[in-house]
C-alpha cells in the first residue's frame, strides 16, 4: 500500500502515518507547515512542503508517489477563523480539496478517505439525541458548511470518475501531539496552562458561568483506527461517524485535567463564541460495531495529561 496523506504533520494526520508506517506501508506527507510541525513527520515517510491550494505542485507530488490511497486530513479546521475569513477557509478546504480529488483521478487513486466534522455538520443536537449519519446536517458556521461541501462533490467525483471514499466525521478530536488549533483544541490549552499555572476560562453555552458547550470528544487513538480501517476496506459505509456517543462539557474538561495533572488552577467563566454549537453529540453505534470499544474520556484525558506533562519536563530539563 502506498498512501499520502495530506496534513501528515499535523496533530491527526501524524498518528496515521505512524500507524501506516507500522503496518509495513509506503507514506508520503503532504503539509504546508502552516500549522502543523516538520518534526511530526515521520523519517521514513517521503516529506512534500505543499499547500493543498496550489494545484501544480500537488499534481506533482502525486505524480512521483503515485498512491494507492489517500487520507486528506489537511484543513483549516478552526471555526471561528471560519466565521472571521470565511473566504480564506473556503479556498482551502473546498478548492484545495478539489485540488486533491482531481489529482487523486489523474493518478488512479482507489481510494480517499476525508475528514469531515460531525462536530460542526449536524448543527445544534436536541437534548437527549445523538446525530447519527442520517441526521439531517444543518451547518452553522462556513466551516462546516464547507466539509459539507467536500462531502458532496465526492459523491459527484465517485459518480463521475470512479473515485472511492469513505467520509469519516469527526467529533472533537484530542489527544497526545494535538496544538491548540480550533474548537478541538480546548483539550491542548487547558494542559498547557494548568501546567504552566495559568488560569483557563470556560466560553459559555447559553450564559456566563455555565458548565460550557456540550461535546463529544474522542481520543486519536479511536481516529487513526478509523482511518486505517477504511483504507484497508473494512468500512463499507460511505459515511461514518467516529465519536464516543458521550456527552462532556467544558467545565467537566477542566475539572478532569486538573486532576489528571495534579494541580489546581483558576477557572473563570467567559462568554460564548462567535460560531459555537450549544450541544454536540455523535451517534457512534457503528463505529463501536466495526471497530470495538472506544477510549472512555477519563482514560484518554489521562494518557492526554501525562504526554503533556512529559513533555512539558523534557522541555524543562533541556
Amino acid at each position: 500500500m502506498r498512501l499520502l496523506i495530506t496534513g501528515g504533520a499535523g496533530f491527526i494526520g501524524s498518528h496515521v502515518a505512524d500507524a501506516a508506517l507500522a503496518k509495513g506501508w509506503d507514506v508520503a506527507v503532504l503539509d504546508n507547515l502552516c500549522s502543523g510541525r516538520r518534526e511530526n513527520v515521520p523519517a521514513a515517510a517521503t516529506f512534500y512542503e505543499v499547500d493543498i491550494r496550489d494545484k501544480e505542485a500537488v499534481d506533482r507530488a502525486f505524480a512521483e508517489f503515485q498512491p494507492d490511497a489517500v487520507s486528506h486530513q489537511a484543513a483549516q479546521a478552526s471555526v471561528a477563523v471560519s466565521v472571521r475569513e470565511p473566504q480564506m477557509d473556503a479556498e482551502v478546504n473546498v478548492t484545495g480539496s478539489l485540488n486533491i480529488m482531481t489529482a487523486c483521478v489523474a493518478s488512479g487513486v482507489k481510494h480517499l478517505v476525508f475528514a469531515s466534522t460531525g462536530g460542526a455538520i449536524y448543527g445544534e443536537v436536541p437534548e437527549g439525541t445523538k446525530a447519527g449519519v442520517d441526521f439531517t446536517p444543518v451547518p452553522i458556521s462556513p466551516y462546516a458548511c464547507s466539509k459539507f461541501s467536500v462531502e458532496k462533490y465526492l459523491e459527484c467525483f465517485r459518480i463521475e470518475h470512479g473515485l472511492g471514499y469513505t467520509v469519516l466525521r469527526y467529533a472533537n478530536v484530542y489527544g497526545p501531539r494535538q496544538d491548540p488549533h480550533g474548537e478541538a483544541g480546548v483539550v491542548a490549552i487547558f494542559c498547557n496552562r494548568i501546567l504552566a499555572g495559568e488560569p483557563i476560562r470556560v466560553n459559555a453555552m447559553r450564559d456566563v458561568g455555565d458548565d460550557g458547550c456540550i461535546r463529544d470528544y474522542v481520543f486519536i487513538e479511536n481516529v487513526v483506527a478509523a482511518n486505517i480501517a477504511a483504507i484497508e476496506g473494512q468500512i463499507s459505509d460511505p459515511i461514518l461517524n467516529v465519536g464516543t456517543g458521550c456527552e462532556t462539557t467544558t467545565k467537566m474538561l477542566a475539572d478532569v485535567l486538573q486532576e489528571k495533572l495534579g494541580q489546581s488552577v483558576d477557572v473563570s467563566p467567559s462568554e460564548k463564541r462567535a460560531g459555537d454549537i450549544e450541544r454536540s453529540l455523535l451517534n457512534a453505534d457503528r463505529l463501536v460495531e466495526l471497530l470495538g470499544p472506544v477510549v472512555d474520556i477519563e482514560s484518554g484525558l489521562g494518557r492526554t495529561a501525562e504526554w503533556f506533562a512529559d513533555r512539558i519536563a523534557t522541555e524543562n530539563a533541556s
